[in-house]
């Protein structure tokens, strides 16, 4: 008896709960339990609240609760109501896809909204087959289309990435009434055939469109950038008549992707001078123009714009992150940690562009202080970059058990899986160190298919340390996966010419000539103090200055020689005469870069260089004598890291 008046008391209190609960939650939409529309008025003004009601929800029971008022309330065949209940349960992030279709199948007479909004739920959340299949009964049912039903349907087939599905869909737009006219369904038929990588198609769609908007041009625009080809994209954001930010960024982003980071920055000018606003979108692609030109004079300029933006460093994560990047790569690491110091958050993105600018400058140290200080002090998990950066400062300072160590735990006790990138950078690690057999075997032993990176990593390793055995596996290996990559193709001949391999030498050179490959020519460009840009190729004598850039340039060998320096002649893969190989040494890029930094900087200041090739022995050797007689900070930064010449040392103590 205890026991049954328990029951029944518990069983009345849930009672109550539940009836508190239902109270509570139609007073938080508004609803009278005792509302019973009776006139045309009374119904409109009830759908009028539960529209409100419905827009407002953000949980699933206030919007089964909505549902629960229509049955009640005889408005459950509202294909409007409905459609709207469909759209709102589309936002939860909840597998709601079974109830939303037992709404739908409880209605007699479904209208095109409600069909549409059942369709686009499908094609935003999968699975995406299902959107497609609901379009047939739709048709089948001869209920007309709407455009939004088009666009659903083009999203869902981008899903997919269905290009034969996604062409009958369009042909449905031209067949059932014009849609191929609406700017809308254009627009999303636009993304679909981008994103299925059927460039033509969607310029001819745009081609053919009687009315564009901002979306369809800036569509267009990204598609040709991603190509890379910004000829194109040019064309088509001068044919934009009136640029808003958006449109503006995906070109001066879209530049400095595809390596024109002169064009990014000019465009960047621009868009300043007619007063756009920027965003951290815009101002990412800056920096990472900036970071490529290695010009930080310009950089600081941005630094200035982000204030005045209001996206200052501590208070943007994204905008400090790129900061670190460019600071980093523009060599001003002290610059790059301040920037890393003053920002009131940090994510891994930060932490890991911190790691990664330690890395490139050599530091390896403070890179993996600071891994673990992320690692202990914080609750932040680091990800493959993060370990990209501290393999790349294991390789640099030729730490090969600590680069082994790390590479073991980052999948055994982080749970980051090494893909590729890591591999190549435990080659590049070892076969830096001189285990190129080792580095090999590793290769052989990779769970997946080695990329172009890996091998290209055993390629370098080969030439620094003379082993053409192993680099002619590593170049067959790279002629397949990168037939056309000059770089491997120059490697491997100067690896044959290091050993006197002439006849295959030769052997190379036929084999580019024959594919049309021409060799990259060595560029160095150097920051005046006025923060112009200045380039410089091999053998250039095209700038203005160039006669008094010899004549400082003459001065400084001279010196160099008197203090015991001479021409490293190995490094010139030519069988010419003594003479003539010293000529092509005083002719590097780097070392009019230089002069020309001697001539227009002050004393005192730090001479910056960027280099598009690795920097050769003879002109780290000259480098690290420059910096002795005259007393200069030399910064270059070639295609493999940063070296740091103060007082006749490299910070890379001549491991690179």
């Amino acid at each position: 008896m205890v026991t049954c008046r328990l029951l029944k008391r518990r069983t009345l209190s849930t009672s109550v709960s539940c009836y508190k609960h239902q109270q509570k939650q139609q007073s938080l939409l508004g609803i009278s339990s005792n509302t019973f529309p009776s006139t045309f008025d009374q119904r409109k003004t009830l759908e009028s609240r539960l529209i409100s009601c419905i827009d407002g929800c953000t949980q699933l029971p206030h919007l089964k609760l909505a549902h629960a008022h229509l049955l009640r309330t005889g408005l459950d065949q509202s294909s409007f109501l409905l459609a709207k209940l469909i759209r709102t349960l589309t936002n939860l992030d909840l597998p709601i896809e079974s109830y939303a279709h037992h709404l739908f199948d409880q209605v007699l007479h479904p209208n095109p909204f409600l069909w549409t909004a059942l369709i686009r739920l499908y094609s935003l959340r999968g699975p995406f087959s299902a959107a497609l299949l609901l379009y047939s009964r739709m048709r089948r049912s001869q209920m007309p289309p709407l455009s939004f039903t088009f666009s659903a349907l083009f999203k869902a087939c981008g899903a997919e990435v269905d290009v034969q599905i996604g062409r009958q869909v369009h042909a449905q737009t031209i067949s059932v009434g014009g849609f191929d006219s609406d700017l809308f369904v254009n627009n999303t038929m636009i993304d679909f055939y981008v994103k299925c990588e059927c460039l033509d198609d969607a310029r001819r769609v745009f081609d053919e469109m009687p009315q564009r908007d901002l979306i369809s041009w800036t569509t267009m625009i990204v598609a040709y950038a991603k190509r890379g080809d910004m000829d194109v994209a040019g064309e088509l954001f001068d044919g934009v008549v009136d640029k808003d930010m958006v449109v503006w960024t995906a070109m001066i982003t879209g530049y400095a992707q595809n390596a024109r980071p002169k064009e990014a920055l000019g465009l960047f000018e621009r868009m300043r001078k007619e007063g756009v606003e920027t965003d951290e979108v815009t101002l990412v692609g800056a920096i990472s123009a900036c970071a490529q030109l290695g010009a930080v004079n310009y950089a600081r300029g941005i630094q200035d714009v982000a204030k005045q933006a209001g996206l200052r460093c501590p208070l943007n994560v994204v905008v400090g992150s790129a900061l670190i990047d460019m600071y980093a790569k523009c060599g001003s690491v002290e610059e790059a940690y301040r920037v890393f110091e003053g920002m009131k958050e940090r994510n891994v993105f930060s932490y890991s562009a911190m790691i990664v600018g330690f890395a490139m400058h050599g530091q390896a140290e403070r890179a993996i202080r600071l891994f673990t200080e992320m690692v202990s002090a914080t609750a932040i998990k680091p990800n493959g970059v993060t370990f990209i950066g501290v393999l790349t400062a294991c390789s640099h300072a030729g730490m090969v058990d600590e680069g082994r160590h790390y590479f073991e735990i980052m999948n055994n006790t982080y749970g980051v899986t090494p893909s590729a990138d890591h591999y190549a950078c435990m080659v590049d690690l070892l076969g830096r160190a001189g285990h190129i057999e080792e580095a090999h075997g590793l290769i052989r032993s990779m769970p997946t298919e080695p990329h172009g990176g890996v091998w290209g990593a055993l390629l370098g390793a080969c030439r620094i340390h003379g082993k053409p055995h192993i680099a002619e596996i590593a170049a067959h290996h790279l002629f397949k996966l990168e037939p056309n990559a000059i770089g491997n193709y120059v490697l491997l001949s100067n690896i044959y010419a290091s050993a006197g391999r002439w006849g295959d030498v030769l052997r190379i050179r036929k084999l580019m000539r024959g594919k049309g490959l021409k060799k990259n020519p060595g560029c160095s460009w150097v920051e005046s103090k006025d923060g112009i840009v200045h380039e410089f190729f091999a053998g250039d004598i095209s700038h203005p200055k160039f006669h008094k850039i010899k004549e400082v340039l003459e001065e400084l060998l001279k010196c160099l020689k008197r203090a015991g320096h001479l021409p490293k002649l190995n490094c010139v893969v030519y069988d010419v005469s003594d003479e003539e190989k010293e000529w092509l040494l005083k002719a590097h890029s780097e070392k009019l870069a230089l002069a020309f930094g001697l001539l227009t900087t002050g004393p005192g200041s730090v001479i910056r260089i960027v280099k598009n090739l690795r920097i050769c022995e003879d002109c780290h050797s000259v480098m690290r004598g420059a910096s002795l007689v005259a007393n200069r900070e030399i910064v270059v930064r070639d295609n493999m890291r940063f070296h740091h010449f103060r007082a006749g040392v490299c910070s890379c103590g001549d491991f690179w």
